[in-house]
C-alpha cells in the first residue's frame, strides 16, 4: 500500500484537539473558534452569529462541531446561515475536524467552527 501526503495548500488543517484546545496546522488555538481556509480565529459560540455570517460567499459548506458529543444548533442561528446561503452540517466536533480534512483536501470552500471537546 502506497501512502501519499495530502497537499492542503495554503489551507490549514485540524490535525489534532484536547480538552480545550484543537491544534490547526501544528499551532494548538483555544477553543472555540473558526477555521476558514488559511483562517483561524475564534468564536464566540452559539450567540456569535457574525463570526459564521462573515463567511457566507466565501465557503460553500460549514461543519459545525457541537463539542464532543452532537446536539441541535439553535433555530435561530441555523436559519440566519441557511438565509445567508450556507449550507450547515452539524456533528460532534471530533467528526467535525475529520469531515473539515477531508473536504478541505478535495480543494473545496469549506469552513469548520468548532466547540470545545471537553
Amino acid at each position: 500500500m502506497r501512502l501519499t501526503e495530502v497537499d492542503f495548500g495554503a489551507a490549514k488543517p485540524v490535525d489534532g484537539y484536547g480538552q480545550d484546545f484543537f491544534r490547526i496546522a501544528g499551532t494548538a488555538h483555544p477553543a472555540p473558534l473558526v477555521v476558514a481556509g488559511g483562517d483561524v480565529r475564534p468564536w464566540g459560540g452559539y450567540d456569535d452569529h457574525d463570526a459564521l455570517l462573515d463567511l457566507a460567499g466565501q465557503v460553500d459548506v460549514l461543519f459545525i462541531g457541537t463539542g464532543g458529543a452532537i446536539a441541535h444548533i439553535p433555530s435561530a442561528l441555523r436559519e440566519a446561515l441557511e438565509a445567508a446561503g450556507l449550507g450547515v452540517e452539524i456533528m460532534d466536533s471530533p467528526a467535525a475536524c475529520r469531515t473539515y480534512n477531508v473536504v478541505l483536501s478535495e480543494q473545496r470552500r469549506v469552513a469548520v467552527a468548532l466547540l470545545p471537546v471537553g
